[in-house]
């Protein structure tokens, strides 16, 4: 039997590799313009996200949730996770938690990415 840890390792791969694959196909389809490999890998990944908590609530697949939610879909875009936490928070009611955690996500690591740009450019100047 394989733990956890070790199911979320080898989905986390396989994962990856699939949001590789996937981005560099769709770029190499639709050229680099605008990001829609990394478009596509979010709307597929939030869609699979959906699908895939009903299903193992309703036929009670929690112990391949480390594999598949975490390890696969976690690997392949933290986008679904972050979608299923906000829609969580949303259906529990918690509608401004919701709000804050998508707004705040979003600007806050936007501007930690610009801050991290800044401060490689920096130490690397």
């Amino acid at each position: 039997m394989m733990t956890p840890l070790l199911q979320v390792a080898l989905g986390g791969a396989l994962g990856a590799s699939a949001r590789y694959l996937t981005g560099t196909t769709v770029t190499r389809l639709l050229g680099h313009g605008f990001p829609a490999g990394t478009m596509v890998v979010n709307v597929v990944g939030s869609f699979l996200m959906g699908a895939l908590v009903v299903v193992l609530a309703k036929k009670g697949g929690q112990a391949a949730a480390p594999f598949l939610m975490t390890g696969l879909l976690g690997g392949f875009t933290t986008f679904s996770a972050f979608s299923l936490d906000a829609v969580t928070l949303f259906e529990r009611g918690q509608v401004m938690a919701a709000m804050g955690y998508v707004l705040g996500s979003v600007v806050i690591s936007i501007a930690a990415l610009m801050a991290g740009l800044l401060v490689a450019r920096m130490v690397l100047a």
